[in-house]
């Protein structure tokens, strides 16, 4: 067993996005700060509708995956190919953006609290034209495991083996592999988590403060983590965090704005593309499957 260290950390900043939405913005706040194959993520999360009401109206990407998590509040997904998903406190959306998609994220709720996260995931070369897909997961299909009193683990992409136990989240069999786990300790409480050496490794606490291999990580502050095969946590206080952690591409990545590909033609390519009207053009609608517990 060989524990991850703290290679970096990324305080995440104050930013807008959308038609305005208050955000935490740590991996992407700038195109040099990612973690192959992870392109950004976004925390949100405000009980002032001001900061949210705007919402994401509809709007273009191509080359990537999206995955929204919300904690809680109501979102409304729409898209070019006619999926239409209720986003709700507990629910996961996953969209791969492939050759192109046009979506809108737009809150159903006109109080209250909202709040989750936005992750990007970049798709290999091979994988960036494929037809766009999308999928709904339910709270009730992302699996909880129970660990020490007061806490426990949601799987919602991977599958790792803990304490004996084989725990699987609803999205698996895709190319860079990814682990995406929401994680509750209890003050005082211990973890360790395995994770596949061969995989970049994201650590981001949200509530409370936590020692990671023996390192205080604030809370909305980002770890990228060194290599190894095991990530020690400990909560001092109250904690919750999610863990990322996938396969790298190790391919060039070129960005502009919501296009993400491989080379700068490519990107020519996809403004000539989304201002003729074509980028979504000649495709069906792909459902992304979904593995039930």
């Amino acid at each position: 067993m060989t524990i991850r260290v703290i290679k970096q950390l990324i305080p995440a900043m104050q930013a807008s996005d959308g038609a305005g939405v208050k955000i935490k913005r740590s991996l992407g706040q700038r195109q040099g700060v990612r973690l192959d194959p992870f392109l950004m993520l976004d925390a949100f999360g405000s009980a002032e509708a001001s900061d949210y009401i705007a919402g994401f109206p509809a709007h273009p990407h191509r080359g990537f995956e999206t995955v929204t998590y919300m904690l809680d509040g109501h979102m409304l997904h729409e898209d070019h190919l006619g999926n239409q998903g209720h986003l709700k406190s507990g629910g996961v959306q996953w969209m791969t953006a492939g050759r192109g998609i046009i979506h809108s994220e737009m809150p159903q709720q006109e109080s209250g609290l909202m709040r989750g996260f936005q992750l990007w995931i970049n798709l290999p070369a091979a994988e960036k034209m494929k037809p766009a897909a999308y999928v709904d997961i339910a709270p009730t299909d992302i699996p909880r495991f129970e660990l020490d009193a007061g806490s426990w683990l949601k799987m919602i992409a991977g599958s790792i083996e803990l304490n004996g136990q084989q725990m699987a989240g609803p999205i698996q069999g895709l190319s860079t592999e990814p682990l995406y786990l929401d994680v509750q300790l209890q003050a005082g409480q211990s973890l360790q988590i395995p994770v596949p050496a061969s995989h970049n490794v994201y650590f981001y606490p949200f509530e409370g403060d936590a020692l990671v291999a023996g390192h205080k990580v604030r809370e909305h502050h980002g770890a990228v983590l060194d290599q190894g095969d095991t990530v020690a946590v400990k909560a001092e206080q109250p904690l919750r965090f999610i863990l990322l952690a996938a396969k790298p591409i190790h391919e060039p990545v070129v960005q502009y704005g919501p296009f993400v590909m491989n080379t700068v033609e490519e990107i020519e390519q996809a403004i000539r593309d989304f201002q003729a009207g074509v980028l979504t053009d000649n495709q069906q609608a792909q459902t992304i499957q979904i593995h039930k517990a």
